[in-house]
């Protein structure tokens, strides 16, 4: 084991000690005798039985057939959602042939952040994990249930799924992916039309037909941004079968691997010997092993407060550093969009998960003795899925040591960068993350420019139309925090942004917002906390100030000094706009008890520190 990955695991150890065992008491008294739904009052247990039809009247009638709940994050806006329509009847059919029953337990709502990119509705997606992790409290406070499925896969509902899932880690529980799509038009020539189209080059009516030649059916979308990295961080923490993150949807072998995950998760209740409770699924090896599979990956910086919360809600404590040091001893093996030219499609075609597990593994990067879905052992994740001709059965067989194209996934001995693809940055204005594997040369990973300062995205769009961006700067683009309005994305700016960069010119930015993970080459430092909403010193930034981006050395300053900053005023702009219509008033009380980014931006901790 890598000497810093050991240092680091230690460390959360002991950080997490009182809380994790508070939190694993819990759920190991919570373990059942037998199942769940004969504690239940005959009253109570008929209005489970009354919506049955089939098999499943006599299963539940049985006092010795284990009861999985189905929690699906299904709908028909979310391409990579739509597969899940299919998907409980299979896996009904599949844990029937296994011995248990399954029932569907509760849809749980699933935002696009792609359709609401730059859209008031931006402002409700981070929160909408939250509303996620309750919903699946609700499906599941049934108490009849003596395992889980989640189903789920894009920005906000793998982590919603899961925090919520954890309020039940008694319970066995496995996530199903439903697979990205097949690969369409490049993101790079996706992106020249979006630049074209922001310098009036062409119409709406032809950006329209690019978009729809890269977002062409149904599955997750195939650059690597947050969706596709919760895919990965969930297969790194042993929630998925091993090799099935990246399986297209709508294949043979997709849903073959679904019925593989319904009978096994049948398997893994109290009922039997192969009891395999969440709570003991997610553990501080797992989620050191998660952090290394995202850095090495150039994952999404999203990740930086999903993982923070799903440690939390497991009774672990990560912070910032421990993604900083881990980063910095983490060769970067993988590059796809947006830190190289293919797709997560290239990447399952060069080997994916199996060869990337396998390296890490092998140069001491990953923790072996961790428990997952498929058993106890990393070493099953070496594998990789198949489906003979002819049946309908998941077969496994060792994957590839070594890639089939060397320019998608590169080795621990000649890494494409020696360090992985996320920084923290600290200074007066705060802490921030700096995402460097998608960064061109190492140049831009220092940026010194003069302030321009925004309080909207839309402020700075307009700033660009009025050709006012045409000089260097580092944009500050503030009250973007979770308190502020939600903390939307602002991929949106990305796009004018990099024109900047085109023209010659030293561009920065910096935000209490976040970024997707697809964003590309801009230097950023972004999720700076505290919030300018909260008191952070991004507040009093002015037009002029000098700021300096420096990663190397991981500083992110405001070059002005203290008693002039002293002297200025705090800014109270009008938020009013972002809280109100399209529905966003009516979270209010979920927005005003957001934690800090580096603590997962989450409201459900706010007022339970026990856990």
């Amino acid at each position: 084991m890598h000497n810093t990955v050991q240092k680091v695991t230690d460390r959360i150890i002991e950080r997490s000690k009182m809380h994790r065992k508070t939190y694993l008491a819990r759920m190991d008294a919570a373990k059942g005798d037998g199942v769940f739904r004969n504690k239940l009052q005959s009253s109570n247990l008929a209005h489970d039985i009354a919506g049955c039809t089939g098999g499943c009247r006599a299963a539940l009638f049985d006092k010795n057939t284990p009861n999985i709940a189905i929690i699906s994050s299904y709908n028909d806006v979310v391409s990579a959602h739509q597969p899940y329509g299919k998907y409980p009847e299979i896996i009904k059919e599949a844990v029937a042939g296994a011995g248990g029953n399954a029932q569907f337990a509760a849809g749980v709502p699933g935002m696009c952040d792609g359709v609401t990119q730059g859209e008031d509705g931006m402002d409700m997606s981070l929160m909408s994990r939250d509303v996620i992790a309750m919903a699946t409290v609700i499906g599941l406070s049934h108490n009849v249930f003596d395992g889980t499925i989640l189903l789920g896969v894009c920005d906000k509902i793998v982590p919603g799924l899961l925090l919520g899932a954890l309020q039940f880690g008694h319970l066995p529980t496995i996530l199903i992916p439903a697979g990205p799509m097949t690969t369409g038009q490049s993101n790079e020539d996706k992106n020249i039309v979006r630049a074209q189209f922001a310098k009036g080059e062409v119409g709406a009516q032809e950006v329209l037909q690019s978009e729809v030649k890269s977002y062409h059916s149904p599955g997750t979308c195939t650059f690597y941004g947050t969706a596709n990295s919760n895919q990965l961080m969930a297969e790194m923490l042993g929630m998925h079968l091993p090799g099935s993150s990246f399986v297209n949807a709508g294949t043979k072998l997709r849903d073959a691997l679904t019925r593989s995950a319904a009978e096994q998760i049948t398997t893994m209740t109290h009922m039997g010997d192969n009891y395999t409770p969440l709570a003991h699924v997610i553990s501080e090896k797992s989620v050191v092993n998660a952090i290394i599979g995202l850095m090495a990956t150039g994952g999404s910086t999203n990740e930086t407060m999903h993982l923070v919360a799903i440690a939390r809600a497991a009774g672990i404590r990560i912070d910032w550093d421990d993604f900083a040091e881990l980063s910095d001893v983490t060769p970067l093996l993988v590059r796809i969009y947006p830190n190289g030219a293919g797709d997560i499609n290239s990447f399952q075609q060069a080997g994916g998960m199996s060869l990337l597990i396998r390296e890490l593994l092998e140069g001491g990067y990953l923790h072996e003795d961790v428990q997952t879905v498929a058993g106890p052992g990393f070493e099953r994740y070496l594998q990789e899925p198949s489906l003979p001709v002819g049946s309908q059965q998941t077969s496994w067989q060792d994957g590839p040591k070594r890639a089939k194209d060397s320019t998608i996934i590169s080795t621990t001995t000649s890494p494409f960068e020696v360090l992985g693809g996320i920084k923290v940055l600290s200074g007066n204005l705060g802490r921030a993350i700096m995402k460097i594997s998608a960064l061109e040369d190492g140049e831009k990973t220092y940026v010194k420019a003069p302030a321009m300062v925004f309080n909207s995205q839309l402020e700075l769009e307009e700033a660009f139309k009025a050709d006012k961006l045409n000089r260097d700067l580092v944009a500050v683009v503030r009250f973007q925090g979770p308190r502020a309005n939600g903390m939307p994305e602002l991929h949106k700016l990305i796009m004018y942004l990099s024109i900047c960069m085109d023209r010659g010119h030293t561009i920065g930015l910096v935000t209490d917002g976040r970024l997707s993970g697809a964003s590309g080459k801009v230097p950023f430092a972004i999720h700076c906390t505290p919030e300018a909403a909260t008191g952070g010193l991004l507040n009093k930034v002015q037009d002029g100030d000098m700021i300096i981006m420096d990663a190397h050395n991981s500083v992110l300053d405001l070059q002005v000094d203290a008693d002039i900053l002293q002297k200025r005023a705090i800014n109270k702009p009008d938020l009013s706009k972002t809280r109100h219509g399209l529905g966003r008033q009516i979270f209010a009380p979920l927005r005003k008890n957001l934690l800090g980014a580096e603590e997962g931006a989450s409201s459900i901790f706010t007022y339970v520190d026990e856990m």
